[in-house]
């Protein structure tokens, strides 16, 4: 039996806004805009925008109040909701071969088990989803909302491959939504999860030929190794790429990258980070990544992060007050980072030593012994693996310096907390010092390392820097 509509209860009302001035106030439910029905927040925010608009609301002791309101276009109501998405998330019902959550150990916090493969993550969030958990309602709501770019887990365009990869039996079919959203001129964004012996070599030929022909609504296509830990017992036998084999995948790449480019200006395939890391290649330059389309699915992340900090340390040494800056900061640090970016952070941290004589950093490649030393991301690195190891270091005379730097993305989002629910507290007692979390981005890098705040502006096509110590 479907769950009864009730409404969506208002969380919030801004002062000021048209809300309060209608009488709407936390507690009340919203019931419908314009005789319909809200399914979630895009249903709620597509109704909204017209100039007119009726509310069907009810108050909290049972009214019922049909409000009539004149507003300017897009304008909002000032109200926010009890669920922001205005609906229950939606889980996966696949079995990938290749699911990271099933490789997950038990005991640990229950949010990390849930699979979500929801289209409205997708637009909101960047999430990646596979086609198969949506309804024809679902696709024409995408179309009808314009809800851009959608990314997709495609995997492989061999429909029984796909269905063996994705274990269900629809996700063949599922890829025939691809043509629909082509055709209304939906911008996509793909992702292929690239198993060994399973999707690659010629499966990975079809599906990059495949997938080119919604150029240029698709706009960019990643490729990226399956993440394999330490717990995938009883799951399909998956292997990592060694490194003659990465290189041949970042051949095929950039063999079909000259051509894309030459016929539609976009480069539109990409190998993630991890392939030229294992290659041991040069990342490619920055011009390749199409505006770094699929940054957050590590592609180009490291290409950005050394161009970032190049630029900022050359215009700092180069600036008139370089001089005093290199006097007057004194800084004994230790950064922790995972093996995927160990060498970059080396490399970076000599450069900025060179630089300032008075700053000793050591750089730390924490081993990831919680999902095994396969996985090789910083931000899967645990509270408890950063404590174990940096404790046998100091127990072996190594002094940590007077701050410990980690990647934000060790922590949780908003929270001073690791994956394995070690707070940032926990590491601060039992190592004795100072935990602080640095961005990923180059400048934030070096700022954090040498402890200051400096604003680059540009002015005429040259950036000045203003300096702002921190006290």
């Amino acid at each position: 039996m479907s769950k009864k509509y009730e409404g969506h209860l208002i969380k919030t009302v801004m002062p000021d806004s048209i809300g309060e001035e209608m009488g709407i106030e936390p507690g009340d439910y919203l019931l419908a805009v314009n005789d319909e029905k809200i399914d979630d927040v895009f249903d709620y925010q597509y109704l909204i925008k017209e100039e007119y608009i009726e509310i069907l609301i009810k108050k909290s002791n049972g009214e019922e109040w049909i409000l009539e309101i004149d507003k300017e276009m897009d304008e909002d109501l000032g109200i926010d909701f009890d669920n922001g998405l205005m609906s229950d998330y939606r889980s996966c019902h696949n079995k990938c071969m290749f699911c990271f959550i099933d490789q997950m150990p038990e005991g640990m916090r229950e949010t990390l088990y849930f699979k979500d493969d929801d289209s409205r993550l997708s637009f909101l969030q960047g999430n990646y989803i596979t086609l198969t958990n949506m309804s024809d309602k679902d696709i024409n709501r995408i179309i009808r909302f314009n809800l851009a770019p959608i990314n997709i887990s495609v995997q492989t365009t061999n429909p029984d491959l796909r269905c063996k990869m994705l274990n269900n039996r629809f996700a063949g079919q599922a890829l025939q939504s691809l043509d629909k959203l082509y055709e209304n001129h939906i911008e996509m964004n793909g992702q292929i999860v690239l198993c060994k012996n399973v999707n690659d070599g010629p499966e990975l030929e079809r599906s990059i030929n495949d997938l080119s022909k919604y150029l240029p609504f698709m706009r960019s296509v990643s490729i990226v190794p399956a993440g394999i830990t330490k717990y995938r017992k009883g799951l399909y036998p998956l292997e990592l790429f060694n490194k003659q084999e990465a290189a041949g995948i970042i051949d095929l790449v950039e063999h079909y990258q000259k051509k894309f480019y030459e016929d539609f200006g976009l480069h539109f395939i990409h190998a993630s980070d991890e392939f030229y890391i294992t290659a041991e290649r040069e990342f490619p330059e920055e011009e390749r990544y199409d505006g770094y389309i699929q940054l957050e699915n590590g592609v180009g992340m490291m290409r950005l992060f050394n161009n970032e900090f190049q630029e900022t340390l050359s215009h700092m040494t180069g600036s008139g007050e370089y001089k005093a800056l290199q006097s007057s900061v004194q800084r004994d640090i230790t950064i922790a980072t995972g093996k995927l970016a160990y060498k970059t952070i080396v490399s970076f941290s000599e450069a900025i030593m060179s630089a300032f004589p008075n700053v000793k950093i050591r750089v730390v490649c924490i081993r990831n012994d919680f999902f095994g030393e396969t996985i090789t991301v910083a931000g899967l690195i645990t509270g408890q693996d950063l404590i174990k190891q940096l404790k046998e270091l100091k127990d072996n005379g190594v002094d940590l310096g007077d701050s410990l730097l980690i990647p934000s993305t060790m922590l949780r989002m908003g929270e001073m907390v690791f994956l394995d629910d070690t707070t940032a507290d926990d590491v601060e007692s039992a190592l004795n010092v100072k935990v602080v979390p640095i961005e990923s981005g180059g400048q934030e890098f070096l700022h954090s390392i040498l402890n200051i705040d400096y604003k680059m502006n540009r002015n005429n096509e040259n950036f000045v820097y203003i300096k702002a110590y921190e006290e």
